[in-house]
């Protein structure tokens, strides 16, 4: 480990790999406009039903789907469009055909990926506002007189959010250490995972539950 940062080349994309995988990091801790940070973050332990969803949605995917921020949707649209084009070019004839033209046909894949990122990100936005914008106290007083124009705010914002971590993948990838998607997917699952594990043991040392089991 110490060898790699003696070589420049290998030490510069290292460090920007880091460097960006921190600007991702601190998109999490940006709310969206209108909402209330310490009631949005008081109620992130307090998953029932819908809100468990979105929680294990989160884990898979690295993104944090019930903390009400800038980049609340993480990679997952862009995830699920991927997927949906890798099908969509083995089963449509004419995608096809294009993916089989090699570099010019790959950047209109990656184009079309993209145009569908954005449709996938305004509808999984429901997912934020159906969930953890809907929590009494969560948005600022007087949002909800407008919530209509605020919503469209929120749906917008996510989708910038979604589109920005879609850019600092490809620097990664262009300019830093391997695949940029993979890292910010990993990012965001392992900065779940402190938490989660620590939740986990301190509830069941604390759970009846969990004591039966040991009696």
């Amino acid at each position: 480990i110490a060898n790699l940062f003696k070589v420049p080349e290998i030490r510069n994309k290292i460090l920007i790999t880091l460097g960006l995988l921190l600007i991702y990091r601190i998109g999490f801790y940006i709310p969206l406009p209108g909402v209330n940070a310490e009631r949005a973050l008081a109620n992130v332990g307090n998953m029932d039903g819908f809100a468990r969803l979105c929680g294990m949605m989160s884990v898979l995917t690295g993104g944090s789907l019930q903390s009400a921020t800038l980049f609340s949707l993480g990679v997952m649209p862009y995830i699920s469009a991927s997927i949906i084009f890798s099908l969509l070019t083995k089963a449509v004839p004419s995608l096809e055909k294009i993916a089989k033209e090699g570099a010019s046909g790959q950047r209109k894949i990656n184009q079309y990926t993209r145009l569908a990122t954005v449709a996938i990100c305004l509808v999984q936005s429901w997912f934020v506002i159906g969930g953890s914008l809907s929590i009494d106290g969560v948005l600022h007083t007087g949002v909800e007189q407008w919530f209509g124009v605020y919503t469209i705010v929120v749906m917008v914002s996510l989708t910038a959010g979604t589109m920005f971590i879609m850019w600092l993948g490809e620097q990664i990838t262009e300019n830093g250490i391997g695949n940029g998607i993979s890292l910010i997917i990993m990012a965001g699952i392992i900065s779940n995972l402190g938490p989660a594990l620590s939740s986990y043991v301190t509830g069941g040392m604390d759970s009846q539950a969990y004591q039966g089991l040991l009696m």
